[in-house]
């Protein structure tokens, strides 16, 4: 009987020592479900509307003799080259008598950085109004860009 009552005792002395090891069960249900769920779901994420986006392109702008330039300071004034203008109805009958030419020139905006948006978008507004089709605006290219 002494080997016995050993034996059960053993056995109750490793029951109640303290797990040194991880369970690793859960953890490995919980990756499992979280893969089926990525599994199931990446598909749906990845189907959208086919589009074909322009690519970027860096052009240096050709300057044309027909081409016009705007160019607006930051209090506000219009340069029509370096031609200032008294106010936004000579720049409107300016830009409609050049709206009527074939081809059409371009308008070209140059603004000052420290020139308010209202400044320039009266310059588009009138643009706009006089007929003209392509407006562009001239700006500084980031350094360690090729031209």
């Amino acid at each position: 009987m002494s080997n016995a009552f050993t034996a059960l005792n053993t056995s109750d002395q490793e029951d109640e020592r303290p797990m040194n090891e991880i369970n690793t069960t859960p953890l490995v249900d919980v990756m499992l479900v979280l893969l089926i769920v990525f599994m199931i779901t990446i598909p749906v994420i990845t189907h959208t509307v086919p589009l074909d986006l322009p690519q970027i392109r860096n052009q240096a702008t050709q300057t044309k003799p027909e081409n016009i330039n705007l160019s607006v300071n930051k209090d506000g004034q219009v340069f029509w080259g370096t031609t200032v203008l008294s106010g936004n109805q000579e720049l409107l009958d300016r830009l409609k008598e050049v709206a009527t030419l074939q081809p059409q020139p371009e308008v070209h905006i140059r603004a000052d950085q420290q020139t308010k948006y209202e400044y320039v978008g009266r310059v588009i507004l009138d643009a706009q109004r006089a007929g003209m089709l392509k407006v562009g605006f001239i700006t500084e290219p980031e350094p360690g860009i090729a031209r």
